[in-house]
């Protein structure tokens, strides 16, 4: 007897200590998970009082702005509980939490029938409660439902301190615009508004009991819309009982919905007088991707607006703390141009594309559309107008050519010989940069400035970059707003680097303006719910800078015209052409055609397409710039100008004309008495070693670019003055004959040089490409792609 009392101590003695060490345990492991918590009070941003608007210019509504809590994807429409159906709202509670008014957060009733399933071997079925659900699609979305003490222990934790914050009816509203409701195409389902829209065409309020209980049946297994819809049908019969049982509905009203006859969208249902089904099809799942559960307009330029909001006033502002009006710069006109140019748009096949419009004399962004429309099919949220960092092939281009015209050593008539040649560069196989044609195309001759910008020539393109300098174009670049690599080499001349759409309308901007750079902006004014100013662009000083003269600006933008207009159908722009408005812009094409662009330009408004691939990738030889990206510009430009009286581009004072012989066409040149428009320093790395033309035709024999004396018409020293100084092209063979006199006489500035050209110029040449890149002109492209650098036209 002894013994056995001895047992039965011992044995109460380690349950008791058992107990104590598993309080223990489960209040370290407590305290440790309560301090993990996310913030329960983040769910006041789905209430509509801090709901954020935006606006475009004209004060239409553009869509709301409403957080991710975690990774869940709330639907941008937010519905409250006056605006939805008394039937959906008892469908909800009856299906998914019928004690849902009785517990607080936590139901015991619920968690001891699972025990009791458990112990009975039985199917464990869903016990979790409304508020359960709603923390676990919102605050704890990041574990993605881990059946783990620790989900379920934060998941009580949380949904005692939600009941305790929030009412009940703000929790069903929550829930409702949270619940995922299935896959809605490129967008998935979240949010009643969402759902009501996508499977019957409807909103919230105007649910009938049947489309209710259908709806409702959906939410533990969305799939159940695809397979077979009679399989639903017992769910819906089930639940309309239980609602009459709980009182929600009168038998009459379930009977009712019973026999209505459904049609969810993409379904043909036939029914008997009973209810019954007789047959059901599935014709079309596509149904389900409408624009209507896209609820935001322009979702591109307010997914920028957004990241521009958050920057400047932060999540917490935005988001929580009582709502935000936004007026934007999106001009309703522009953006219903700029989308039907997406949706009319011919590419290549498998490519998509990104344009923008800007207002070049604010930098307001006009419109913004950022991949391919297709129909009425919400777009992928990549935004390939400001997201996209693709090569910009020879639209780059017009940049450099103003460069040179911006020194004052060049203008439009200034010559280079087109020729295969070759560049030194240390960095490239056999120490030669050999950049070539489009299409392996040489015309032999000396090509002037503005000619080879028409047929858009690499070689004549580097040369003069070889003359203007690479740090000097590095320098202009960057106060355009773009990024170029600091070790880059005369591909960069070509198009290598890497930009946005976004960014290329606003380095073209100051082509219209007159020579300054604006930073693109797509806000006007933020006030508060009440109507306080909490910014208004028109009161702040806006990022700009001086780039260009407002005289070489007309230069760049008079040889951007030709580009579309000197060479007729011949021209690889002509497709950008609108009746009764001036147009100039450039095209281009990177190697294996992977991004074709066009960028152009009107009196009114500066515009940029780029085409390609997602994923990067070439999209066939035939598949150039000119073929595809001028008429969706021109669609979109057209569009935008429409209704709109047309403009001229006004020559600044200082400006000339003289007639380019070759091409038939007046150009305009800088009036002499207006050099110091001309003020750009040009700059070269180390000292500039001779490129070498090779394969020149009919006995010319390989030929090489020097520097003369023009006063003498020998090659320069270090005593020519700069002013002094020209650039010739002269026979290998012939080297010898221009050297310089070994005592030289001084000769007057003003006496003519033998043979000498009428225009000066700098100088050839510097180690043009300094990329660590094995195979010039081959420098990485988008990050995802790696492809070959940029081609010509």
């Amino acid at each position: 007897m002894k013994y056995v009392w001895r047992t039965l101590v011992f044995l109460c003695s380690l349950v008791v200590a058992l107990g104590v060490v598993g309080v223990g345990v489960i209040a370290t492991y407590g305290v440790k998970w309560a301090r993990e918590l996310p913030d329960y009070r983040e769910l006041d941003a789905l209430t509509l009082e801090s709901t954020t608007r935006v606006f475009a210019r004209d004060l239409t509504p553009l869509g709301t702005l409403v957080p991710r809590l975690g990774d869940a994807n709330v639907n941008r429409t937010i519905v409250s509980l006056d605006g939805i159906s008394p039937y959906m709202l008892a469908s909800i509670v009856t299906n998914e939490d019928r004690r849902f008014f009785e517990h607080y957060g936590v139901d015991p009733f619920g968690i001891g029938r699972q025990v009791r399933r458990i112990l009975q071997n039985e199917r464990v079925q869903g016990g979790s409660t409304l508020t359960n659900q709603l923390v676990n699609n919102t605050l704890l979305r990041d574990m993605e439902r881990a059946r783990t003490i620790e989900r379920k222990a934060k998941e009580w934790i949380l949904s005692v301190q939600v009941e305790r914050s929030f009412t009940k009816e703000e929790i069903l509203q929550d829930y409702l615009n949270v619940i995922y409701w299935g896959d809605g195409g490129p967008v998935e389902l979240y949010g009643l508004h969402a759902a009501a829209q996508a499977y019957f065409g409807k909103s919230p309020r105007d649910l009938s009991l049947a489309e209710a209980a259908y709806l409702t049946t959906l939410v533990p297994s969305p799939g159940l819309y695809y397979p077979r819809y009679e399989l639903q049908r017992p769910y819906m019969r089930a639940l309309l009982d239980r609602m009459v049982e709980d009182g929600w509905v009168t038998r009459a009203q379930a009977n009712a919905a019973w026999r209505e006859k459904l049609q969810p969208r993409g379904w043909r249902v036939q029914y008997d007088a009973n209810g019954t089904i007789t047959s059901a099809k599935l014709v079309d799942r596509s149904q389900t991707y409408l624009k209507a559960v896209t609820t935001t307009r322009a979702p591109h330029f307010v997914r920028q607006v957004e990241e521009e909001l958050i920057k400047r006033f932060g999540a917490e502002r935005i988001y929580r703390s009582g709502g935000l009006n936004v007026y934007t710069t999106l001009d309703p006109q522009a953006q219903s141009a700029a989308e039907l140019a997406s949706r009319q748009a011919i590419v290549p096949s498998g490519a998509t594309l990104g344009a923008v419009l800007l207002d070049p004399y604010t930098g307001e962004v006009l419109a913004m559309v950022g991949q391919k429309l297709v129909g009425n099919n919400p777009p992928r949220e990549w935004n390939n107008a400001a997201q996209g960092q693709r090569q910009v092939g020879s639209s780059i281009k017009p940049l450099l050519y103003t460069t040179a015209l911006s020194t004052g050593q060049f203008d439009q008539l200034h010559e280079e010989f087109d020729a295969p040649t070759d560049f030194p560069c240390a960095t490239c196989p056999n120490g030669k940069y050999a950049p070539q044609n489009f299409d392996g195309k040489y015309y032999y001759r000396d090509m002037t400035l503005r000619e080879a910008l028409d047929r858009s020539l690499n070689i004549p393109t580097a040369k003069l970059a070889v003359g203007v300098g690479l740090p000097t174009f590095r320098e202009k670049l960057q106060s355009l707003g773009l990024n170029p690599p600091k070790d880059s080499g005369l591909s960069l001349a070509l198009g290598t680097l890497e930009t946005t759409p976004l960014g290329m309308a606003a380095a073209y901007a100051p082509f219209v303006n007159g020579g300054t750079w604006k930073q693109p902006r797509f806000i006007q004014r933020v006030t508060t719910a009440a109507g306080e100013i909490l910014y208004d662009a028109a009161q702040e000083r806006p990022t700009q800078r001086r780039v260009w003269s407002p005289q070489v600006a007309y230069l760049g933008l008079d040889m951007l015209m030709g580009v579309v207009n000197d060479q007729g159908p011949q021209s690889l722009a002509v497709r950008a052409k609108i009746p009764g408005w001036q147009v100039g812009g450039k095209t281009g094409t990177t190697n294996f055609v992977k991004d074709l662009w066009f960028v152009g330009v009107t009196p009114m408004y500066v515009g940029a397409v780029w085409v390609g691939k997602q994923e990067g990738g070439g999209m066939g030889n035939r598949d150039f710039s000119g073929t595809y990206n001028p008429p969706i510009w021109r669609t979109m430009m057209q569009g935008a100008l429409a209704g709109k009286p047309p403009r001229q581009f006004a020559a600044p004072e200082g400006i000339t004309y003289t007639q380019e012989p070759r091409l038939g066409v007046e150009v305009a040149k800088l009036d002499p008495t207006y050099q110091s428009a001309a003020n750009t320093q040009i700059q070269h790395e180390d000292e500039r070693p001779l490129y070498r033309e090779v394969n020149a035709p009919q006995g010319d024999g390989n030929t090489v670019r020097v520097a003369l004396d023009r006063r003498n018409g020998r090659l320069a020293t270090e005593f020519t003055p700069p002013e002094a100084i020209v650039e010739r092209r002269v026979r290998l063979e012939d080297l010898p004959g221009y050297a310089p006199p070994a005592n030289p006489t001084p000769l007057p500035e003003e006496t003519p040089a033998p043979n000498a050209t009428k225009k000066p110029s700098t100088p050839a040449s510097n180690r043009p490409n300094t990329d660590a890149v094995p195979q010039a002109p081959v420098v990485p492209s988008t990050p995802s792609s790696g492809s070959p650098a940029a081609r010509a036209p």
